[in-house]
């Protein structure tokens, strides 16, 4: 019953704010609709959303570790943010319409050639102004701890793009084990479980000091330094240690 529920109510909230985004474009207006409708999902789907420093609100590339899809929902649902997402994800039912309407950057890392393309797409949306959102992870995982950044997925950022930062993101989840999406685990399955999963799911966003890639220096070094600003903050909040 809870399963039925939420997936109703998210489809109606979806319903309901498409045609307003496509108004919204034919009138030439920034949309606002993605974003209500990420943050109505993610709240359909238990999370309960806690923003901690100040997102930065255009020219700048959000650098994630990443949990879940739910992640998405989070983000998406506290900045006007587009994502860059592996190309499979264009070819999930539904999800690759509603992703579409909101900018997705696509991403074949097996193409180097494709790969350059995109590097390419993601610069130009950039240097346009827009906020995109980077998972340089490249995957998910249980959320204790935190995978290398892939310094080329960075690439796009250089030669530097003037007045474009890197803002990272450290995302907490309160029960990172409900949340996460790791393994073998079908996208259809995880989602089942986590609409069927009773109660809230805290997750706080820690939007962390912004990083200027020419201070960086290259894409080894910004990937680098933005993985340890997010480590650093995850170890913070979790605070010290007992011992043993």
């Amino acid at each position: 019953m809870r399963l039925a529920l939420r997936g109703a109510a998210i489809l109606a909230g979806f319903l309901f704010c498409v045609p307003f985004h496509y108004l919204w474009k034919l009138l030439r207006i920034r949309s606002f609709w993605p974003q209500l409708f990420l943050a109505y999902a993610g709240r359909c789907c238990g999370l309960r959303v806690t923003v901690r420093g100040t997102p930065l609100g255009d020219n700048v590339l959000f650098a994630a570790n990443h949990v879940s899809w739910l992640d998405i929902l989070a983000i998406g649902g506290a900045t006007r943010t587009a994502f860059v997402a592996r190309d499979d994800v264009e070819g999930w039912p539904g999800v690759g319409w509603a992703a579409n309407l909101n900018g997705t950057i696509y991403v074949v890392r097996h193409a180097r050639r494709e790969v350059r393309e995109q590097a390419d797409e993601l610069r130009a949306a950039l240097a346009a102004g827009r906020a995109v959102t980077l998972f340089p992870e490249g995957t998910t995982e249980a959320g204790h701890e935190v995978l290398p950044f892939r310094a080329s997925l960075f690439a796009s950022l250089y030669p530097a793009l003037p007045g474009v930062r890197v803002q990272p993101i450290a995302l907490e989840y309160c029960a990172s084990g409900d949340a996460a999406w790791i393994g073998d685990e079908g996208y259809g399955v995880n989602a089942k479980r986590i609409l069927s999963r009773p109660g809230t799911l805290p997750v706080t966003l820690h939007f962390l000091a912004p990083i200027d890639p020419r201070e960086a220096g290259d894409r080894k070094a910004l990937a680098h330094q933005a993985r340890e600003e997010v480590v650093q903050a995850l170890a913070a909040s979790a605070g010290p240690t007992d011992p043993l």
